[in-house]
């Protein structure tokens, strides 16, 4: 399958009319004038260094820490658990992603895999089995070989961890040919597999075999990629430190003497630091600080993107187990006045879970739309007239809209609570012994892209049913109604059709069954806003995705 669907146009906020950001060119370029001493601030490097090729084709990195200055960066995220496997911390993943390689890499600004410890193309055998060689020299931030071995352990602990399994699913093992080859065995054959399995491969960062724990890892481990870990604390407030890899001999080196990432996960703290020259580039830019950035010389951009805002109910519990009553809160929200009030229009509403520019949407069998009508009659069905519930939201941007979603739902005759929480998905868990989850409804965001926008990836990821969502989380697969059961048959079907057109027929029936179900389901596709000091830095790029992204970029 590969990663499908076309990256949409970066928008700059700088007098696009079409633009929901309101702002003109001649505020634009007012603005970055008149902060010219702002931008000078703590961002000052001296430019380039050149990379020679070595004989066996690859880059020498030996200049790697002589490009100049400090990457600073402002995250909205927080999270102190480094662990590679089963990774999907919206901070971590990024970081990670820079330290660890996976054999190959999925780049979100061309939507193509690439090979990254890899050192090709996989080698087809059968239709079923598959061998990838690792590049040639490829070693740890220790000097310690990467090896088959190191391969081999990372992609079985993945395929063991439910936060990753349904994905991966499809690879039935992998075992080393010999030190530096990898042979992986399918389960079955499909449409495109080996761009599926290269897809796949790149969610599992290679770090050593020694290293690898189910548990939380409170240091991050060591691994192969263009920069290195330093020193790390990834509570809000903390700081990631990040410096060049000596021994990477990949494609892209680290292009700064060093990188530091700002957890800031408070919207002010972060456009602040910003604003004021001490981070370069800052992720999730509230709306209503766009022009003050701008003002202040920094450029902004709307980027679209998969990223979601969701509702998630415990479908274990009454009444949340009547799809009737998850269902009237999708016709109680005023999706327009939401995107237009709470988010400056940067979010588009949906007719089904994917965007409509990837490749295999299809209009789901049910849409909604705002029907404080048909909310109350369905409350009413399900004899709810009068729910009493507890909203938990988690405490980033999404906290924003918690309020006019709550005037929503008390306007068909919800009594709704908000309870504000950090980190609540410890709390989320599947429980060891099948019992009830405490909690009701649960507003959070989401972006799956960053494993890919594929269908079977996003449809994996929320409603597999041997994930942490499915079997916590949502309790879906504990509903007892058989329709999670149902979703994933269709499911499996579009994994092993040997046929676009049969595979999009299954899809077509999981988007149908999830739009009417709604265990867990978004409320828009939001975009993602970022600011950078353009004339500070080069080669970077606001992500599609969640995180912030430096592997081509540098100091100017």
């Amino acid at each position: 399958m590969g990663f499908t669907g076309d990256i949409p146009e970066r928008q700059k906020l700088e007098g696009n009319p079409m633009e929901q950001v309101k702002l003109t060119r001649r505020s634009f370029v007012a603005g970055a004038t008149a902060a010219g001493a702002l931008a000078a601030l703590s961002l000052t490097g001296c430019g380039g260094g050149s990379s020679e090729k070595k004989d066996d084709g690859s880059k020498s990195t030996s200049d790697s820490g002589k490009k100049g200055g400090t990457i600073v960066a402002a995250c909205s995220y927080k999270n102190a658990n480094y662990n590679p496997v089963g990774a999907s911390s919206a901070l971590m993943l990024p970081a990670i992603q820079h330290c660890l390689e996976g054999l190959y890499e999925l780049n979100y600004f061309t939507g193509k895999t690439e090979a990254a410890l890899a050192a090709g193309e996989p080698t087809k055998v059968s239709d079923t089995e598959y061998e990838v060689a690792i590049r040639q020299g490829a070693k740890y931030s220790d000097g310690s070989e990467v090896t088959a071995d190191d391969v081999v352990a990372v992609v079985e602990a993945n395929k063991a961890n439910a936060t990753y399994k349904d994905m991966l699913s499809f690879i039935d093992g992998a075992t080393a040919k010999d030190a530096s080859t990898v042979s992986f065995k399918l389960a079955y054959p499909c449409v495109d597999s080996d761009s599926l399995l290269k897809e796949r491969l790149s969610l599992c960062r290679v770090f050593p075999a020694s290293e690898i724990t189910k548990d939380s890892m409170s240091t991050p481990p060591l691994g192969s990629g263009a920069w290195a870990f330093g020193d790390c604390n990834g509570e809000d407030g903390g700081e990631l430190n990040f410096k060049p890899n000596d021994n990477y001999n990949g494609a892209k080196p680290a292009n700064a003497d060093a990188m530091q990432w700002l957890v800031r996960v408070d919207n002010t703290a972060r456009v602040t630091a910003l604003q004021e020259g001490t981070a370069v580039a800052g992720e999730n830019i509230p709306f209503a600080n766009s022009d003050q950035l701008v003002g202040a010389g920094v450029t902004v951009e709307s980027v679209s993107s998969y990223g979601i805002g969701f509702l998630m109910f415990n479908c274990q519990k009454a009444p949340f187990n009547d799809k009737r009553v998850r269902q009237a809160f999708f016709y109680a929200i005023d999706y327009d006045k939401l995107i237009s009030n709470q988010l400056g229009g940067n979010a588009e509403t949906l007719t089904s879970y994917l965007p409509k520019d990837n490749p295999a949407y299809h209009e789901a069998s049910t849409v909604y739309k705002y029907d404080p009508d048909k909310a109350k009659s369905l409350l009413k069905e399900a004899g709810q007239e009068n729910l009493s519930f507890t909203l938990l939201v988690i405490d980033n941007w999404i906290k924003d809209l918690a309020a006019q979603i709550q005037q929503d739902l008390q306007a068909v005759g919800m009594t709704c609570t908000l309870d504000v929480q950090a980190a609540p998905y410890p709390a989320l868990a599947p429980s060891k012994d099948g019992s009830e989850l405490a909690y009701d409804v649960f507003l959070a965001p989401g972006d799956v892209s960053c494993f890919g926008t594929n269908a079977d990836v996003h449809l994996s990821w929320f409603y597999g049913k041997n994930t942490d969502w499915c079997q916590g989380r949502s309790c879906w697969a504990k509903a007892g109604d058989g329709k999670c059961d149902e979703f994933n048959d269709y499911l499996e079907q579009a994994r092993k059709a040997t046929d676009e057109g049969a595979r999009q027929q299954a899809y077509n029936k999981c988007f149908d069954i999830i739009a009417e179900e709604v265990p867990l389901y978004p409320l828009f596709h939001k975009k993602v806003i970022t600011g950078y000091w353009a004339d500070k830095i080069e080669g970077f790029q606001p992500s599609p995705t969640t995180g912030l992204y430096f592997q081509d970029a540098k100091l100017k």
